[in-house]
């Protein structure tokens, strides 16, 4: 057990002092965000919106959460992470303030895709940062201590959200969520300003290579909105799932959600370790995740045992804990042949695209041809993002070898 514990913290390690910054700063972030988990219930209950236009609240969520990555990455490019970083994180503090004021649907739809645009310039400006504040070797633990940070958030904000919702109202929340962006904000303004930290891997490319003309990175892109597609099912069809076909109660549902969290507390930084070790290839992990996540859908429809449900969610945590952060690690590396912040923005936009079409998507399988038919769909469409992910590393060994004779 004393082994086990002090490989865990060995785990974390040689990490710079500006990541573990930027972790407390992406953990207070992610914790006052707490209207997000009840959106749903927010527009339904207190205004009065259907089901089916919260559908299209959550489609203007995705569109701005596009939009804002991809102008994320061009100011970035411009003028820099750290005040976009700074900009956005405090700018959506004051927008959260106004979106408590809007009651239709339509003002709601564009305020949704306003804040979004805003939050999300924040995340390619953070991809670069992390890039900039670790050293080669240490990226993908730093991207790991990232991801723990947003997941340990996530983890806090349901039962603080609805113990302000219980005591103060909906209101309440919108003020606590403006008010913790701000103060992530003005930690940031003081503990990560650009004249009292040292950058340690910088690069800038005199003749950067534009993105778009990046082969291989368009296929590593629809391979992450595959992948996407397929891991945000968990948010959305999943849990309808657990509830209608093994009548779960919502605390049942929350503790096996719950569970996923934990696991990726304890054992992604030590797993992140070992991997890297190993010295494969960043892709062949994106790859080895992606078949576990695969795996997660077709053990679902071999037993109706209830514990299925756990080897289910624990194969999907693996795979996630694996693919997301080799993922980074290659878009940043590939980043480095052109504008860092135009990489990381289209890295993010795969996800956005996929917020936008997979719950949308997921949810209107499951009412027309059911749950069995839905996850077998997922299955298949999970290898075909294991085979393009082969394709890729095909297409990367051949890149190795002409630039080697070069």
């Amino acid at each position: 057990m004393k082994k086990l514990y002090t490989n865990y913290i060995t785990s974390f390690q040689g990490l710079s002092r500006e990541v573990w910054w930027l972790a407390l700063i992406t953990l207070i972030n992610r914790a006052g965000t707490m209207v997000i988990p009840f959106l749903s219930l927010y527009l339904t209950e207190s205004l009065n919106i259907s089901i089916s236009n919260v559908g299209w609240v959550m489609t203007c969520y995705g569109l701005g959460s596009v939009v804002g990555s991809w102008l994320g990455g061009k100011l970035t490019d411009l003028f820099g992470y750290y005040k976009v970083m700074f900009l956005s994180i405090v700018t959506t503090g004051m927008l959260f303030f106004w979106l408590q004021t809007l009651d239709t649907f339509q003002s709601f739809c564009w305020g949704i895709f306003i804040i979004m645009i805003v939050a999300d310039t924040f995340r390619p400006a953070m991809f670069v940062a992390l890039n900039a504040y670790s050293k080669p070797e240490n990226r993908t633990r730093s991207l790991t201590l990232i991801r723990l940070a947003i997941n340990l958030g996530f983890f806090v904000a349901p039962p603080v959200g609805g113990l302000i919702i219980v005591a103060i109202g909906y209101t309440g929340l919108f003020w606590v969520d403006g008010i913790t962006c701000i103060l992530a904000g003005l930690l940031l303004l003081k503990v990560l300003n650009p004249k009292r930290v040292t950058e340690l891997d910088v690069i800038k490319v005199e003749n950067p290579e534009s993105v778009y003309k990046d082969k291989a990175f368009w296929i590593f892109f629809v391979a992450m909105f595959i992948f996407g597609f397929v891991f945000l099912q968990y948010f959305s069809t999943m849990p309808i799932y657990y509830r209608r076909v093994y009548e779960m109660t919502e605390f049942e549902i929350g503790l096996l959600l719950g569970f996923s969290g934990l696991v990726i507390f304890l054992l992604e930084m030590p797993l992140i370790q070992w991997l890297t070790a190993t010295k494969k290839s960043n892709i062949y992990y994106v790859f080895i995740g992606l078949i576990l996540t695969a795996l997660s859908f077709v053990v679902l429809n071999i037993t109706s045992w209830i514990g299925i449900l756990v080897i289910g969610i624990l194969l999907m945590t693996v795979g996630e804990m694996i693919a997301f952060p080799f993922s980074n690690a290659f878009a940043a590396q590939r980043a480095k042949k052109g504008n860092q912040g135009e990489y990381m923005a289209l890295y993010s936009i795969s996800f956005s695209f996929a917020h936008i079409f997979g719950h949308n998507s997921g949810m209107q399988m499951v009412d027309k041809f059911g749950f069995e038919t839905t996850w077998n769909a997922m299955t298949i469409l999970a290898f075909i993002g294991v085979v393009i992910l082969y394709i890729l590393m095909r297409v990367l060994k051949k890149e190795k070898k002409l630039t080697n004779k070069l």
